[in-house]
This record gives C-alpha cells, sequence and structure tokens, in this order.
C-alpha cells in the first residue's frame, strides 16, 4: 500500500510513494496527541554526548512527567539551584506500521527533579515504572519548544492499490 509501480521516462517500472502529506501540528495539538500514549524517548546529554532513553509519562498541566532512580544515566539530570532546569528533548509518536500513517511530536525544554514530597508521590501512583527498579524520584519536563507533524493520506490524490 505504500508504493506503486508507475511507467518512467524510457518505459521503465519506477516505484513512488503513496499519496500522503505532512501537516504541521499546532503546540496544543502536539501536547494532546502526547497525552494519548504513554511511551516516548527522552533525549539528554551523558559524557557531552546525546543519548536517548525510552521511558514512560504523562502529561500533567502541559508538562511532561517521567520517574526516574537515582543511580540511573537520567539520575545525573540535575540543575543547579538558579538555573531552569537541564536541556533535553523528549519525542513520542504513533506511526502505522503498513500505511506509515500518523504523528509525531517533539517537545525541548527544561528537566528538574521534582522536590515536592506531595506531588512525587501522586506521581508515584501516577506512574507505574515498566522495569523491576526502584524509581526513586520524579523529573518534569517543561516545554519550551513543541514541534509535531502528521502523516496523513492526500485527499487530493488517489490511494494506490494494494498489490496482487
Amino acid at each position: 500500500m505504500d508504493q506503486e509501480a508507475v511507467r518512467g521516462p524510457g518505459g521503465r517500472c519506477v516505484e513512488t510513494t503513496a499519496a500522503r502529506h505532512m501537516r504541521d501540528l499546532d503546540r496544543a495539538e502536539a501536547l494532546r496527541l502526547l497525552s494519548t500514549v504513554s511511551l516516548g524517548r527522552i533525549v539528554f546529554t551523558q559524557h557531552a554526548l546525546p543519548a536517548v532513553r525510552p521511558v514512560n509519562h504523562f502529561v500533567s498541566g502541559g508538562d511532561i512527567v517521567i520517574r526516574i532512580h537515582e543511580d540511573g544515566a537520567l539520575g545525573a539530570l540535575v540543575a543547579p539551584a538558579d538555573a531552569p532546569g537541564v536541556v533535553v528533548a523528549y519525542e513520542a509518536d504513533v506511526i502505522d506500521s503498513v500505511t506509515h500513517l500518523g504523528w509525531s511530536v517533539v517537545v525541548t525544554g527544561y528537566a528538574r527533579v521534582v522536590a515536592d514530597a506531595d506531588e512525587v508521590d501522586r506521581y508515584a501512583h501516577l506512574l507505574r515504572p515498566w522495569v523491576a527498579h526502584r524509581m526513586t524520584s520524579t523529573l518534569r519536563i517543561r516545554p519550551d519548544l513543541v514541534t509535531g507533524f502528521r502523516l496523513e493520506a492526500d485527499p487530493t490524490q488517489p490511494v494506490p492499490a494494494a498489490r496482487s
């Protein structure tokens, strides 16, 4: 369904991409979509190099909340007291593996360990770890830049027939 063969110059068969287009998402729609999934990837700096970890999350008041354990790589994301946080990116998506339709959202912002004990307790009940490791801290990402796109079928183009 993703590609179809058409006759190109000289009569050769050329594969073309199925009719779809990419539509940018506004901030509100991107954060709404992000709140519909529980798995994403946090991008951070580890030993002066980019690192990526899959984590589960939820969205609370426009912030992304994840739980971490202090002895893990994310436990080192501690910002100085006078800084807004540590710069990170967070990405989540839902893309169908057959049609390649769906969406992707990237949030860039500041991550800071949640210090309020009541908030940490509340988040512990809302966000269960996926691994058998005691989560000791909660990280809140305050979005600064929110971008995203949706891959949609192009309504002005015919959808190619499935191959036999």
